[in-house]
């Protein structure tokens, strides 16, 4: 069998969906599945070193003047009004110079089969089409809003135009209809299939978005708390992370401290408060660190905090997991597919207060009940290892790929439901 992944970024540095092409190809090539990706130019140096070995295996679209001129303009957007216009023409752009690069692929290297991993947006269209080979897209994940409370702290021209980009995601995949014609478009839940543009002509699978690699993720059988109890945040500091939930929660809980992992536009407003709160010996921006170095952070922590009102995924959740620490998230989005009460607390976001109030008696709880957050990181790591592992995802994504070269039922090789195209309801 002989792969190509096709994505805009892979990257562990960038955060969210951009490290799930780096895990693809480095758990397929484990397998010696011969494997090649075609991925954006900035991105190089990074993917050349995580695989220098393979670098022959790579092909990267320059970084033209268009992309940049496009990037410079989305600085002066909001977060979510950015992706959705210029972003989406940034990736357009790539994927229309991808094509060309895939079709010497399958010429030159024979490629059996194409997987578009990112982006997961389920009505983002798709270029890869007509190119002669089966194409698998996703897992796909998205279709949500920001919880009803706080749908008015997003600008009204962010939710204009994001409103206007779905009133019209028929039609932009209906002129570039990747996904309609794709053989398998996996959905990492419901609530994204509910979201798929008209049309889908495929199988319908439903599938995880994120793993967990527990060669990088290890939980320790001892704790390995410090003195202080110490909670963790990771991820981009953007806005709809909503980090000074976590902030004014740790106000109220007196006795510990919380490190802040990652970086983004919100980073001196973050700090502002801090100073304003008076926190600055207890609050720690830790800025990017590696997956080896957040683990370190995660072993010596209590829990990890996680208080983003727009997650669709949330893989760091299932990193807190794998390594045994208990989690406190909203009550929304990915955190709620993952975590149930026997391994973290969900938080629910019905007001801003309310939130700040939720994630300060859960930290106190795990702080003051003896044995909880212990017993809580056990549960948490053991449902980890049970249904989040990469081993068991990529033997279902290889046994899909298997599928749709040989002209198999991909319901009896998986053995999980999939959904009729024809049968399912039109996206809201």
């Amino acid at each position: 069998m002989r792969v190509c992944i096709v994505a805009e970024n892979a990257s562990e540095r960038f955060g969210g969906e951009a490290i799930l092409p780096v895990h693809y190809f480095r758990q397929l090539r484990s397998r010696g599945v011969e494997c090649w990706m075609v991925v954006h130019s900035r991105t190089r140096s990074e993917v050349t070193a995580l695989f220098p070995n393979e670098t022959g295996r790579f092909r990267f679209v320059p970084d033209l003047w268009i992309h940049k001129l496009l990037f410079y303009l989305s600085r002066y957007l909001p977060m979510r009004l950015s992706e959705a216009t210029l972003g989406l023409l940034i990736q357009l752009i790539t994927q229309f110079r991808q094509r060309a690069i895939v079709r010497r692929l399958i010429r030159d290297q024979r490629i059996d089969v194409i997987h578009q991993p990112i982006p997961v947006a389920p009505r983002f269209p798709s270029l890869l089409f007509g190119l002669g080979v089966p194409v698998v897209i996703g897992p796909l994940n998205g279709g949500m809003d920001y919880p009803p409370a706080f749908r008015r702290s997003e600008s009204w021209m962010s939710r204009a135009a994001i409103a206007f980009a779905r009133l019209f995601a028929n039609a932009g995949n209906a002129l570039l209809p990747g996904k309609r014609r794709a053989s398998v478009v996996l959905v990492a839940n419901e609530r994204t299939r509910r979201s798929l543009p008209s049309g889908i002509r495929g199988k319908v699978i439903e599938l995880v978005e994120n793993g967990i690699d527990f060669g990088v993720w290890q939980g320790a059988s001892t704790s390995a708390e410090s003195a202080v109890p110490r909670f963790v945040f990771v991820g981009r500091l953007v806005d709809w992370k909503a980090v000074d939930v976590a902030i004014r929660a740790l106000k109220e809980v007196p006795i510990a401290e919380l490190d802040i992992v990652g970086d983004g536009p919100m980073l001196n407003a973050w700090r502002s408060l801090v100073a304003e709160l008076g926190l600055k010996d207890r609050v720690h921006f830790a800025g990017w660190l590696t997956q080896q170095q957040c683990a370190g952070l995660l072993l010596n922590s209590v829990a990890l905090v996680l208080p983003s009102l727009y997650e669709c995924g949330g893989a760091v959740v299932l990193e807190a997991m794998a390594m045994g620490k208990p989690v406190i998230a909203t009550n929304w989005g990915g955190p709620a597919d993952y975590l149930d009460a026997s391994s973290g607390v969900l938080v629910e976001p019905e007001s801003y207060a309310g939130m700040v109030a939720g994630f300060a008696q859960a930290m106190r709880r795990m702080i003051d009940i003896p044995g909880l957050a212990k017993s809580m990181g056990e549960a948490a790591r053991e449902r980890a290892l049970r249904d989040f592992d990469w081993q068991r995802k990529i033997d279902l994504v290889i046994g899909i790929y298997r599928s749709v070269t040989e002209n198999l039922d991909v319901r009896q090789e998986l053995k999980v439901p999939a959904v009729s195209p024809a049968t399912a309801p039109e996206p809201n």
